[in-house]
C-alpha cells in the first residue's frame, strides 16, 4: 500500500498560479490533483455562475480520484455569500469527496486567529465589490480591516499575469505606516507567495497569503 497522499484542488479555470505554488511547496509524498470551474470575469456575477453552474461538476469529477483532502481554491468565491455559505460549501465537498475539505477564506480566518491579528490591511487584485465581500468575511470574526486596497482587475487571467514585484510595490505603497499587526494578500491567482517573506521582513508584521494558508490547512489534515 502506497504511503503517498492525494490533495484535490478545485480552482477557477483561468487560475494559473495556485497549483504551481502548491507543487513548489508540497512534500514529496503528496500529489496534487486539480479540477477546474469555468471563470472568465472576476466579478460577483462571474463567481456566482462559477459556484452555481460549474462547481458541482468540478466536484463530482474530482471525487473520482479519491482524494485524501480537498481545497476549495478561490478566496473571493468563498467569501462571496458569507461565512455560513462557505462552511456549507466545505460540507458539500466533504460529503461528495468523502474526505476532509478546507476553503481559502476559512484558512485565512484561521491564520489571523492563530497569529492573534486584530488590525490588518488587505491587498487584493480585485474590484471593489469583491473587496467588500473579503472585508465582511474577515470582520465577521471580530478582526478590524483597517484598509483594503485592490488593483481593480476583473479578468482572472490578467490577475495571474501580475508580477510579484508589482505586488510588492503596491503593498508597500498602501500599507507602510499603517497602525496594523498583520497583512493579508488575498487571491489564489496572485503571485503573492513569491514576495510575502520579503514584505514581512520589511513591514515587521506577519504577512499571510491565500495560497500559503490554504496549503497549511490542507497539510494539517495529514
Amino acid at each position: 500500500m502506497s504511503s503517498s497522499k492525494r490533495i484535490g484542488l478545485i480552482v477557477p479555470s483561468s487560475n494559473s498560479v495556485m497549483e504551481v505554488d502548491f507543487y513548489r511547496n508540497l512534500p514529496k509524498n503528496i500529489t496534487l490533483h486539480v479540477a477546474r470551474m469555468y471563470l472568465y470575469d472576476t466579478t460577483v456575477a462571474g463567481e456566482e455562475e462559477m459556484l452555481d453552474v460549474h462547481f458541482p461538476k468540478a466536484l463530482s469529477d474530482l471525487a473520482t480520484v479519491v482524494p485524501d483532502a480537498v481545497v476549495f481554491g478561490c478566496t473571493s468565491a468563498g467569501a462571496l455569500r458569507g461565512n455560513a455559505y462557505d462552511a456549507e460549501l466545505c460540507k458539500r465537498i466533504t460529503d461528495v469527496a468523502k474526505c476532509p475539505s478546507v476553503s481559502v477564506i476559512a484558512s485565512a480566518r484561521k491564520a489571523t486567529e492563530r497569529l492573534k491579528l486584530k488590525k490588518i490591511a488587505v491587498i487584493t487584485p480585485y474590484i471593489e465589490a469583491l473587496n467588500q465581500r473579503i472585508k465582511a468575511s474577515l470582520e465577521d470574526d471580530g478582526v478590524e480591516v483597517v484598509a483594503i486596497h485592490g488593483l481593480g482587475i476583473d479578468h482572472n487571467h490578467s490577475i495571474g499575469m501580475v508580477e510579484p514585484e508589482e505586488i510588492h510595490q503596491f503593498t508597500m505603497e498602501k500599507v507602510k505606516g499603517l497602525a496594523i499587526d498583520g497583512v493579508f494578500l488575498s487571491c489564489t491567482n496572485f503571485r503573492a507567495m513569491e514576495v510575502y517573506k520579503d514584505l514581512q521582513e520589511e513591514l515587521g508584521v506577519p504577512v499571510i497569503t491565500s495560497n500559503q494558508v490554504a496549503l497549511e490547512s490542507a497539510l494539517e489534515v495529514f
